[in-house]
This record gives structure tokens, sequence and C-alpha cells, in this order.
């Protein structure tokens, strides 16, 4: 078994229903249906400790390929093989992406929202609110490069299709959940969504998951990131 609880490392598991449950961390009391077989509670804030080094990075980053730069952030200690943190990332990685390819955002203040608006979706909404966060980040992503509101015509039009387009590729992979192969998937849709649409064209290096052995339920070859199946591409 690789990391699932960052107190014990035992399996995670996930409930039916909402049950208060104390942050082992923080001790912060709330609801949630995740938990380790050991009883453990992390909160998201605790989970995603750290997280604000994306800024520095992003901001440095030169970079047009949003898949270079979200591998810098999932190398950073703050980052999970699973877990929230990738809600924000996938989308800062576009902006970063869309701003180094001539894109016109105020990247600082894009960043900021982002950060923001991607916290507020949970560990588990893939599961539980059938939307993978990764997914729902491209459409946050779209929506702060186009200055989406709920009063908005095409730029909400863009915004909602590119979540869906996204989150069709992931659900197309099937499950179990793993935030490493939806955030490529996210990424590969998203590239190529604005293009169509926006006509900024991003870079997008060929992906090769180098963490698959960390994951207790990789997909293996039938994963389109695994090493195994990038060979049959050569």
């Amino acid at each position: 078994m690789h990391e699932e609880c960052l107190i014990c490392k035992a399996p995670l598991e996930y409930l039916e229903t909402d049950t208060q449950m104390e942050c082992a961390i923080c001790h912060k009391k709330e609801n949630s249906k995740t938990r380790c077989v050991g009883g453990h509670y992390v909160c998201s804030e605790c989970h995603t400790s750290g997280m604000d080094a994306i800024f520095a990075v992003c901001l440095q980053a030169e970079s047009d390929d949003p898949v270079e730069i979200l591998e810098q952030m999932m190398s950073m200690e703050f980052c999970h093989m699973h877990g929230p943190e990738h809600h924000v990332m996938v989308g800062a990685a576009l902006l970063t992406a869309y701003r180094n390819a001539s894109g016109e955002v105020d990247l600082d203040s894009a960043l900021a929202e982002m950060y923001s608006r991607g916290r507020q979706v949970p560990g588990g909404a893939c599961g539980f609110w059938g939307a993978c966060g990764a997914g729902i980040s491209t459409g946050m992503y779209m929506s702060i490069v186009t200055k989406a509101t709920p009063l908005a015509k095409e730029a909400w039009s863009l915004s909602n299709r590119m979540t869906a387009r996204a989150l069709d590729a992931i659900g197309a992979h099937g499950g179990p959940r793993c935030c490493k192969r939806d955030s490529y998937l996210a990424l590969q849709e998203a590239v190529a969504f604005t293009a169509e649409e926006l006509g900024i064209k991003m870079k997008l290096k060929p992906i090769v998951c180098t963490r698959w052995a960390m994951n207790n339920q990789c997909l293996a070859e039938n994963c389109p990131f695994h090493p195994k199946e990038s060979e049959k591409g050569e």
C-alpha cells in the first residue's frame, strides 16, 4: 500500500452519509464522508497546506505547456497522489500557459481567483458530485479568461462547454479516480478547446505518468498515460 491516510498511511474509506469528524491535524470539526480505516480525518485546508507555493511557480514560469507547469506543482511537497489541491492546480497551470501563449489575462489576479474558486470544490467530488474537480477546474479557467458571470452569454456558454468536455473525457476512461490521470485528461481537452474557441494555441508535450506506482488504484495498461501504454504509440 502506498500513500492514503496522511496520518497513518492506511487506506481510505468513503461513508454513505456525512458524519461529523475531527481533523487529526488542526482538530476542526466538520461533516465529511471520507476518513481512513483507522478513523483519521484530515480536512481540506490541512490536506492542501503549503499550496500557496503555486503562485511563485506560475508567476515565474515561461512555458506555454500546462502539463510542464502542472508537473512542477505536482513535484512540490504539498501535493499528494490524490487530493483537492488538483482542483486548483489544473486551472492555475492553464491560466499560466494561456498567458505565456499570448493570451490576455492579468495572471496575478487570475491566479488568486482560481485559488479561491478551486478550493471550494471538496475532495471526493468526482464520486459524490459526479463531477471531477480537475474537470471543473478547466471550466473555472475558461470562466476567468473570458470574464464569465451568470449573466454572460458567450462566456457562460464556453465555460460550461469546457467543463462538460473535460468531464466527458474523464468519465470515458472510467474509475476509480486518479487525480493525476484526470488532471492530464482535463488539460488535454482544455488545450484543444482553447485553440478551437479562443484561437490561443498552447503547447502540449506527450504525457507519460511517472507516479503510477504510488497509486493503489492505478488502471495500469488501461490508463493512456501509463508507461507501457505510452510505449505502444512509439
